[in-house]
């Protein structure tokens, strides 16, 4: 399932998988990827600075995540244009969520502006019978 938000003629949309082969239930540790597409349907030029990222495990602990750009690149958008990244989180349970912001600038002026990177959750196939 993907999941989309748009902010200011961002689209962010996001698919997630899990990962069983790099997964231990048992140990209670457990690894998803997801894919991120980004694209500019605005009018200008836009370069991404920063990502915030607040990870929830549905065994009720949470965690922020702040950095420079996305697996270490700060990509520059021209209208029109679509940015692809795949990234990982690992949960110490089945299920969790994550949401976010990149921090943005209009290369124009020099503005910038948040762009939300919609909520999305992480489930185990398995628990979802």
């Amino acid at each position: 399932m993907v999941v989309t938000a748009i902010t200011e003629g961002i689209k962010v949309s996001v698919e997630t998988n899990y990962q069983p082969e790099y997964s231990s239930p048992a140990q209670n540790h457990f690894v998803f990827t997801y894919k991120i597409s980004i694209e500019n349907n605005g009018d200008y030029t836009i370069k991404l600075h920063r990502r915030h990222w607040h990870i929830h495990d549905s065994n009720n602990s949470a965690r922020e995540v702040e950095g420079e750009g996305v697996v270490g690149q700060q990509p520059i958008l021209e209208p029109g244009e679509k940015h692809q990244y795949v990234s990982g989180c690992n949960l110490r349970s089945g299920f969790g969520k994550m949401y976010g912001t990149y921090l943005m600038e209009k290369i124009v002026d020099g503005k910038q502006f948040e762009v939300t990177i919609p909520e999305f959750s992480m489930v185990v196939p398995y628990l979802l019978n």
